[in-house]
């Protein structure tokens, strides 16, 4: 079975091993799970095209603060399909390779492993570097992801598909030109000088 009947599934490599169990690229003709995993873990039953569609429904959202209002994307599971149906048509052109495989590595290349949090001791605030949880590092890396493609094109000229694209090929690239892997970077080293 491919994804929607036109990209591989089966031959996907995933070489980060703390991610391997989390990152699900089973075959499926129409990813739309209906939020039927609703269960403890149950994101881990999620295609992860999936949920980089669902992702693009929640536009601008960074910590609480709406920054980018897009009327056109948010909610509507069949234009978010659509937008990522293009873009990894867009990267199969460009690069020649499975678009699968390559949101796979664009994910590994920029979900950071350490975070910072703060601890409260004696009534101060002291920053704290953690690990990060191989599930919360698939989320983050899948939203930086959007972040990035949503910087690129909303009030440019730039089309959504290719903006993702574009953000989907330079983060497997592992290049700081691409928002997520530029954000992993700044995340570990701020955990880095917090330890």
């Amino acid at each position: 079975m491919k994804i929607f009947d036109l990209y591989e599934a089966e031959n996907i490599i995933v070489k980060d091993a703390g991610l391997k169990k989390y990152i699900n690229t089973d075959g499926k003709l129409v990813l739309k799970s209906h939020g039927r995993h609703t269960e403890k873990f149950g994101r881990m039953k999620v295609n992860i095209a999936e949920r980089l569609i669902s992702l693009l429904g929640v536009p601008g959202h960074r910590g609480k603060k709406h920054k980018i209002q897009t009327s056109w994307s948010s909610g509507k599971y069949s234009k978010n399909a659509k937008i990522v149906l293009d873009a990894f048509k867009v990267i199969h052109e460009k690069t020649g390779n499975n678009p699968m495989q390559v949101l796979v590595t664009a994910v590994e290349n920029s979900a950071c492993r350490d975070e910072v949090t703060t601890i409260e001791y004696g009534g101060a605030r002291y920053p704290q570097a953690i690990d990060t949880a191989p599930s919360r590092r698939l989320t983050i890396a899948l939203r930086n992801i959007v972040h990035g493609a949503y910087d690129k094109a909303f009030g440019k000229k730039t089309k959504m598909k290719d903006a993702l694209a574009n953000e989907l090929i330079l983060a497997s690239q592992n290049t700081n030109e691409s928002f997520a892997v530029q954000k992993r970077i700044d995340t570990e080293k701020q955990a880095d000088s917090a330890r």
